[in-house]
This record gives C-alpha cells, sequence and structure tokens, in this order.
C-alpha cells in the first residue's frame, strides 16, 4: 500500500493533476499614511503578513503607503455607465482599471433609478463580474440609488421622475435576486409610503439603508433611523436649490448621532464652508468621502446624451441644465480627498480614514481598509502635492495593478 500511495502521489503531482504551490513573497515600501514613518510591508499570496519599521531614511521626494481608497457610489467611469443599455463585463473591466488608476481598489458600482427591467439586467452583467477573477475582488457589492426617492423636483437631482415610485417589498427582492444578493446599500426618500417598514425589511436582510433624494421630515428622518437607517447619501446635494432656513432635511441628519454622512468633495458640489461645516459635527468618525462620479468622468468636456437626458460635461462636474441641478461628479475620489484636506485641514490619516477605513467597516469589510497584518493587500502608493494625490502604483489582492512608471 504504501509503494502505491508513493507511486499514486508522483502521478498526481507530476501530470499537473496536483500541482504543489508555493506562496510567493514581496516586499512594498514607502512612507506609512498613519505616522509619516518609513515602513515595509510583506505580502504572502494576497495579504499582509508583516510591517515593519524601515531603516531607509526619507528620499527627497516621499511616497507613501496606504491602503486602497474605498468608493460606495460610482454611476460609471471612462464612457461606462452602469446604469446604461448594453452593459458588459468587459466594459465594467474597463472601467474598473481606470479606476485602478486613481487609486480606488474597491468600488461599488452604482445603479440608479430607471426601468425595472433595466435595473435587473445590468445588476445581472454586474453580478458576472463580480465573479470574474481579474476584476471580482474590487467589487464587493453594489449600490442602488432609487427608483425609491421624492419625485419633487430638485430633491430627485437628475433622476428621472417617470421611474420614481413608492419602495415595493416583493419587487425589491427581484432585484437582488438579479443582483445575485449583491446589493448591499441602498439610497432612498424615508416619506414615502411605505418606508419605514421597507428599511426595516432591507435591515433585516443585512442591506444597509442611506437616505437621499429626499424632503424628509425631522420626524420621518428619525422614523427611519429608528428603523435601521444608517447614513445619508451625498449629503448637502440630491436637494432642491431653494429649502425653509429651519424645516428641512439637512438639520435631521446632521443632529442624529446614529447617522454617517457621505459627502462629495470635489470642490463643486459642496462649498467650503458647507463642507467644514458638516466636518464639524460628524468628524471623521461619522463621514465617508465618495465621488458620485458619472460614466463621463475621464471624457471630453461637452454635451452628452445619456439616460433620456441631455447632460453638460465640464471640466470639473456635470450638470443637467434643464433643471438647473448638478447630475454627477467627474472627478475621482483621489481628488476629493484634497479637497477635504484643504477645505477642513484634516490630517492626511483621517482623510484616509474616510476614504477606506469607515466604508470598509460600515459594510463590515474585514479584509480592507486599514494596513494591518493579515488585512488584504489591497494598497496604494502615492504622493501628496498641495493636497493633490498622485497614485504611483495600485495593488489589489497583492498583485500590481497600475504603475505610473
Amino acid at each position: 500500500m504504501k509503494i502505491t500511495s508513493i507511486i499514486l502521489f508522483i502521478i498526481f503531482v507530476f501530470t499537473g493533476i496536483g500541482k504543489i504551490e508555493t506562496t510567493k513573497s514581496m516586499k512594498v515600501e514607502g512612507i506609512s499614511y498613519v505616522n509619516n514613518k518609513p515602513v515595509t510591508l510583506t505580502i504572502e499570496g494576497d495579504r499582509i503578513s508583516t510591517i515593519t519599521q524601515s531603516s531607509k531614511k526619507n528620499t527627497k521626494t516621499k511616497i507613501f503607503i496606504a491602503p486602497g481608497l474605498i468608493d460606495i457610489q460610482i454611476n460609471g467611469y471612462m464612457g461606462v455607465d452602469f446604469s446604461g443599455p448594453g452593459l458588459t463585463v468587459e466594459a465594467i473591466r474597463k472601467a474598473t482599471k481606470a479606476l485602478w488608476k486613481v487609486g480606488v481598489t474597491s468600488y461599488f458600482p452604482t445603479i440608479i433609478t430607471s426601468d425595472i427591467n433595466r435595473i435587473k439586467e445590468n445588476f445581472a452583467v454586474l453580478a458576472a463580474a463580480r465573479k470574474d477573477p481579474e476584476i471580482g475582488p474590487s467589487i464587493p457589492g453594489f449600490h442602488l440609488e432609487g427608483p425609491y426617492i421624492s419625485p419633487v423636483a430638485g430633491f430627485r437631482g437628475a433622476h428621472l421622475e417617470k421611474y420614481i415610485k413608492n419602495p415595493d417589498w416583493e419587487e425589491f427582492q427581484e432585484i437582488q435576486k438579479a443582483a445575485e444578493n449583491g446589493i448591499v446599500l441602498l439610497t432612498m426618500a424615508p416619506e414615502l409610503e411605505g418606508a419605514i417598514p421597507f428599511i426595516k425589511k432591507c435591515t433585516e436582510s443585512g442591506v444597509v439603508v442611506s437616505l437621499g433624494h429626499h424632503n424628509g421630515s425631522a420626524i420621518q428622518v428619525k422614523n427611519a433611523v429608528d428603523a435601521g437607517a444608517k447614513m445619508a447619501t451625498h449629503l448637502g446635494n440630491g436637494c432642491a436649490n431653494e429649502i425653509n432656513r429651519h424645516h428641512n432635511p439637512l438639520w435631521p441628519q446632521l443632529s442624529d448621532d446614529r447617522i454617517t454622512t457621505s459627502i462629495i468633495t470635489d470642490g463643486f458640489h459642496l462649498t467650503r464652508e458647507e463642507v467644514r461645516s458638516f466636518y464639524k459635527v460628524k468628524g471623521p468618525n461619522k463621514t465617508i468621502l465618495v465621488s458620485d462620479a458619472l460614466d463621463l468622468a475621464g471624457l471630453p468636456p461637452g454635451e452628452y446624451i445619456r439616460g433620456e437626458r441631455k447632460l453638460l460635461l465640464t471640466p470639473n462636474v456635470v450638470k443637467l441644465p434643464k433643471e438647473n441641478v448638478l447630475a454627477g461628479a467627474a472627478s475621482p475620489i483621489s481628488k476629493c480627498l484634497g479637497v477635504m484636506m484643504d477645505y477642513t485641514q484634516c490630517s492626511l490619516p483621517e482623510a484616509i480614514q474616510m476614504a477606506s477605513t469607515n466604508p470598509a467597516e460600515m459594510f463590515s469589510m474585514e479584509t480592507l481598509g486599514k494596513l494591518e497584518k493579515g488585512k488584504r493587500a489591497d494598497l496604494i502608493l502615492f504622493t501628496m502635492d498641495k493636497n493633490e494625490m498622485v497614485i504611483q502604483k495600485t495593488y489589489v489582492s497583492g498583485k500590481l495593478v497600475y504603475s505610473k512608471n
């Protein structure tokens, strides 16, 4: 029996049926974003195995190392619209690789208000992309923004009114089935009929509910949070241009300590004073930075037709001239991080916390968001020039996926 076992083992290995793989290790060096000191990370497989203080002296150009950025609200990128017709896995691959170049190692593809059949079709494609071995690790979940939002002009933003509706649990379950249970974040309005029991069901199912594109009263916001809502989507946006100075959806969300706010700090969606005020209330522990980037991000400025709407892409932002509202962002989250530092004077560690650690913790992505032993090796190496983040290298699951040089 022993001789037979040895022969079988030799056949098993040398025929390639059972290859013995050795875990390759590599080292990555940089200046820790936490304490501004040189560190060496050892990566084995897809994990950080050790972090040691480096003896190397600082070079003239500081190349920082930090966990990869996590953007929970990306509608599309480089011409790829996650809500548009004809979405393919290859298109998602194109967008994902482009996001790696700007430091985003994980993101939630976001589908907005549209025809329910289109929503299901596109989530099915996203679910297939999530299984792809190359880009799947960068897509931990999906964000559904609408269609259960306010139909009122201003509050609905650039979402098409004809597709907006009250929450429907059976319908949402069908959408979630198409997404293969990949929807982890839902943005909705608390004032809609049936919203509160719907929020309870979402929370019980493990979906994080965020309040957005709404005109909820203080009591409606409170009831939603009591039911399980935990976030406010791009606070200060998805809001009418003129609101009551006392009774509006901003104050209840800012004043409730249970709500974590996401904000777009591209320098155009919110003023410096708004960002500073929101940050003073919520601080780095209750703030998440998002890009809200559209598929137009990265394309030449001009007029584009998207989702039955004529949009104007400027060098800095996307507008919906017809309703005098912003339609989305044209900047990646790495730019938002720098603007946040400029506007609030927050530190680099605090900015990284809001753009990586906080979203990882909010959505229980336990292996992401920090530079720690045992975490997945999703890393960015970057320089900072007057609060502008310039990505030099990006690693996902221990693999180098982008290098500037």
